[in-house]
């Protein structure tokens, strides 16, 4: 691959234009196709063959006039002191009733008066508004038409919100906070090759890359069932990656430069060695977040194509735009650092020196620190956002703290009950009432509706309102023991509904958990074994790993759940874990542990073969790549730590997560637990029998057959030279 890399990068690099040219056509065609198709976002997170799923389907088949209609609720509030049963304020209300019954597409709508959905100090009361067609299919103008409906109210001192099925999330891939992230991603460029034009072209060539994987996405919006957050995903991972890899080629394209080589041999060679890394690391991620569909939900897998999407174009990028763009700025190349690192380039760094001197302690210290970290997730408990775990600003946490206020924490996770009276014998609508009975007398249960049936009469609806919110461990007690009550006297119960929906994609991704992180382990070691030719080098990094892994899941938990340094980190709420998260970080932050794994250890396998030395190996391979390894921790922490102050949660967890998890495997776990460990090893480090060394094959990620064969090469050119 090395052979074939070298060969493309001197093509880039002697036909700079065109491959400049190509990627900027590419980039303007596909966001320009994707802005004229209009993004079509799909935000369901529905999973398969999940008893709430099933009990979709029914309402679908035997309630085709029913729930799955669009509906919007009408959520009204008094002044502090008033009563919504006040004179005025009933007026208020029925003319803003009047006023939204203007849309011919609305099919019902009742005063709370008339359906008696008030509360009982009479400060908050509710009105539906059904409409006739599907929720995906409510027209923007009947949006617009009803939030202008609610000054009716809102000029009589009323207060007003809405929630339903409103539009879905807006496209969020960039803000403020995220700019502030790439700019300081800009300064350790700055400071590493000593020159601000080198530290902007990473940059440009990373964010060419992902634009042109964005636009694909939004096309494939037409095609696929996408959810925004995808989007979001895909561009926090390859930006990311993106100014990681061009890192890598233009830190090695500076070091041949160094040696004297010319221009394009140098762009070449580099693309040649760092870029056989940079595709083995990029196809190392690609495999973690494809390997996401093995899970089998669907939403799931479509994050991890969609990142892997992001990724490929990073890596295409770096392969041949970043070989172009180093062709243009020629031997500018060479910053004002390079004579001093020229310099010091025999020396040993201090922190190889103090590692290999000290590995008991650093190794231990950095083991017990991480197993700290890692003590809150042993209580993790998964979830999914709710409204009430937005800012306190926001208009769906206002209507949903108003509901709260008005009918009760559990008025907000309320379940759907579908009761399936086929095998009932005698009167169903008796079954369908004792039903409701055994409902009632469950534990956590405020209230219960009576039953609504369908034409035939074999099926009933009946609404249940937990005494506990949508989140609380209570109500999917309560989901369970609903369900338990099935077969009861022939009626069978299925329970759906957001909460219900919620809390059975939790378990069905715990679930998922144990069995993906023992793919992703496995998959590491062999891996690893491949690369390094060694069995205790892949099996430390493999333990490295999931000691991130746990550490990253411990202080997500310590922040995200248990409320602490919530005011720190912008977060409004503190709630239970996204039932996607751990799933999603097990898969993105293998990639990049590997990625870390890969070019620091590589550079010290290098020199132990070279010298039999396992020390003067981990010394060498902190000199050459330790501070590549840094810099591009320290761009991934910046880029990811943009999206913690995202506004929406989803991001923001992610951000958060998978921040603290770069910090956690390229400085604790890569940079002092790793080199550690291995100095205690010696020589055993890098022991593979003879057997196994002769059945895996020989991946030169480094390039080092490149080199030898450009160096025969020019051996011969001088012998034939000289012989002339």
């Amino acid at each position: 691959m090395s052979s074939w890399l070298y060969k493309l990068g001197k093509w880039s690099s002697h036909n700079k234009f065109k491959v400049i040219c190509a990627w900027m056509v590419l980039l303007i065609a596909t966001l320009a196709l994707a802005i004229a198709l209009k993004p079509a976002f799909s935000e369901d997170m529905s999973i398969p063959d999940t008893p709430s799923e099933k009990a979709l389907n029914v309402l679908d088949k035997e309630f085709p006039q029913g729930p799955h209609k669009g509906s919007i609720r009408v959520i009204f509030g008094a002044k502090d002191g008033e009563k919504l049963t006040s004179k005025s304020a009933q007026q208020a209300i029925e003319d803003t009733i009047k006023e939204i019954n203007k849309d011919n597409s609305v099919k019902t709508i009742a005063t709370p008066f008339y359906t008696g959905t008030i509360s009982k100090d009479k400060t908050v009361a509710y009105a539906d508004v059904n409409y006739k067609v599907a929720a995906d299919d409510i027209s923007d103008y009947s949006i617009k038409h009803i939030k202008n409906s609610l000054s009716v109210a809102n000029d009589k001192g009323l207060q007003t919100e809405l929630n339903g099925d409103m539009p879905g999330a807006k496209i969020e891939v960039g803000g403020v906070s995220e700019i502030i992230g790439v700019i300081l991603a800009f300064v350790i460029l700055a400071i590493t090759f000593g020159s601000l034009l080198l530290a902007g072209l990473p940059i440009l060539t990373a964010i060419i890359g992902l634009g042109t994987s964005l636009g694909i996405i939004l096309i494939g919006t037409q095609v696929f069932d996408i959810a925004s957050v995808s989007l979001s995903l895909a561009a926090m991972i390859g930006l990311a990656v993106g100014i990681d890899y061009a890192l890598f080629i233009f830190t090695k394209h500076r070091k041949f430069l160094g040696e004297g080589l010319q221009k394009n041999e140098s762009i070449a060679r580099a693309t040649g060695t760092a870029g056989s890394a940079v595709v083995f690391a990029g196809l190392t991620v690609i495999v973690a977040l494809c390997g996401l569909t093995v899970v089998g939900i669907p939403f799931i897998s479509t994050m991890g194509l969609t990142a892997a999407l992001s990724v490929f174009t990073a890596v295409l990028a770096s392969i041949t735009l970043v070989p172009a763009v180093l062709s243009i700025i020629g031997r500018h190349a060479i910053g004002k650092s390079t004579k001093k690192n020229e310099k010091q380039h025999s020396e040993i760094s201090f922190w190889g020196r103090f590692v290999t001197k000290n590995p008991i302690i650093i190794g231990l210290s950095g083991i017990l620190l991480l197993i700290v970290i890692s003590i809150p997730s042993l209580h993790m408990e998964l979830g999914l956002p709710n409204d009430g775990m937005n800012a306190k600003d926001n208009p769906a946490r206002k209507a949903y703290d108003l509901l709260a206020d008005g009918f009760g924490e559990g008025f907000n996770g309320q379940l759907s009950v579908v009761a399936d009276a086929r095998g009932a014998t005698g009167d169903k609508n008796k079954a369908f009432a004792e039903a409701v009975k055994e409902i009632k007398n469950l534990d956590h249960v405020k209230s219960v509706t009576p039953p609504i049936p369908n034409k035939k009469g074999d099926f009933a609806i009946i609404t249940v309102v937990p005494a506990t919110g949508p989140n609380d461990p209570t109500t999917k007690d309560l989901v369970k023991d609903v369900r338990n009550l099935s077969d009861k006297k022939g009626v069978d119960l299925l329970v759906t509904g957001p909460t219900a929906v919620n809390i059975d994609i939790s378990d069905r991704l715990n679930d998922a958990i144990p069995i993906f992180a023992a793919l992703i382990v496995g998959f590491a070691f062999i891996l690893l074994t491949v690369v390094f030719r060694s069995l205790l080098v892949p099996l430390v990094a493999v333990v490295g790993f999931l000691l991130t892994l746990t550490a990253t899941l411990g202080l997500s938990v310590f922040i995200l759940q248990d409320g602490n340094l919530n005011h720190l980190f912008s977060i409004p709420q503190n709630g239970p874990i996204l039932a996607f998260l751990p799933i999603l970080v097990i898969g993105i932050l293998f990639g990049l542990a590997m990625d870390y794994q890969v070019f620091l250890v590589s550079s010290m396998r290098e020199e132990y073969i070279k010298t039999k030395n396992p020390i003067q190996a981990i010394q060498a391979g902190l000199k050459h790549n330790g501070p590549v390894v840094i810099a591009a921790g320290l761009i991934m922490i910046f880029v990811f730590s943009g999206f913690i102050f995202s506004h929406e949660g989803t991001i923001k967890a992610m951000g958060l997560a998978l921040t603290f998890g770069v910090l956690f495997d390229a400085f604790i776990v890569r940079m002092t637990i790793i080199p550690s460990v291995m100095k205690l090893m010696g020589n055993a480090a890098w022991y593979l029998p003879k057997w196994l060394d002769k059945v895996i094959p020989n991946v030169d990620i480094e390039g080092h057959q490149l080199t030898q064969e450009i160096q025969t090469a020019e051996e011969s050119e001088n012998i034939q030279k000289i012989s002339i």
